[in-house]
């Protein structure tokens, strides 16, 4: 496993280096084997030490944790705990994908993500035959700030939740394997995950199940 503990504005040692090395290969010939990589990253922030930490497990797949306390050991600590805790939630599911992933290729495709900039105040008043206008011209729409190429994974809806939940995503974008068309899992206010399917036509396609 490739490790990088770094630190932002933060002394990182040796000794915290091989604290963290020792605990997460510990973790995970617990619960899953073995990883690609992970990072490690820390802060201060006021009387507070923050730490987060990612876990690249397996094509695309992503663990990441983060936790807060006074020290810098027991906020490690705490992230790598929720690490462990994610972990052993899906033990026998990341057991099974992993072990599927050796026998054939896992089916992907590539998409454009852009992060744009928050919506310019007053630009709700714009009347919508005047927004386009206004956002050309005036610069009232929101603004690209950064774009990059990412993986749009072919799942199971439960494939999807469990990688957002690994990754601590608000969402997961993915092509649904039984249907082929794009689908949306997100993180509800409530606490449970909601789904969205925009097929419409039911008898096109059976009903699928969500795992």
């Amino acid at each position: 496993m490739l490790l990088t503990v770094t630190g932002k504005q933060i002394d990182v040692g040796d000794a915290l280096r091989r604290h963290v090395e020792a605990s997460l290969s510990a973790i995970l010939g617990k619960y899953f084997g073995t990883a690609i990589e992970a990072h490690v990253v820390a802060s201060r922030e006021a009387h507070l030490n923050r730490v987060e930490v990612s876990v690249h497990i397996g094509r695309g797949i992503v663990v990441n944790a983060r936790a807060g306390a006074p020290e810098l050991y027991p906020a490690f600590d705490a992230a790598a705990e929720r690490v462990a805790k994610q972990l052993r939630r899906y033990k026998r599911r990341l057991r099974d994908h992993h072990a599927k992933a050796r026998n054939a290729a896992v089916a992907s495709e590539r998409a454009m993500s852009y992060v744009l900039a928050p919506v310019a105040e007053g630009f709700d008043d714009v009347e919508p035959e005047e927004e386009t206008r206004a956002g050309d011209e005036a610069g009232s729409a929101p603004a690209v700030i950064a774009e990059m190429s990412t993986d749009l994974p072919h799942l199971t809806v439960g494939e999807a939740a469990m990688r957002m939940d690994l990754a601590d995503m608000p969402a997961l974008l993915f092509r649904n394997r039984s249907h082929g068309e794009l689908n949306l899992v997100y993180r509800r206010p409530d606490g449970n995950i909601g789904w969205v399917d925009p097929e419409l036509d039911p008898a096109h396609h059976p009903r699928r199940r969500a795992s």
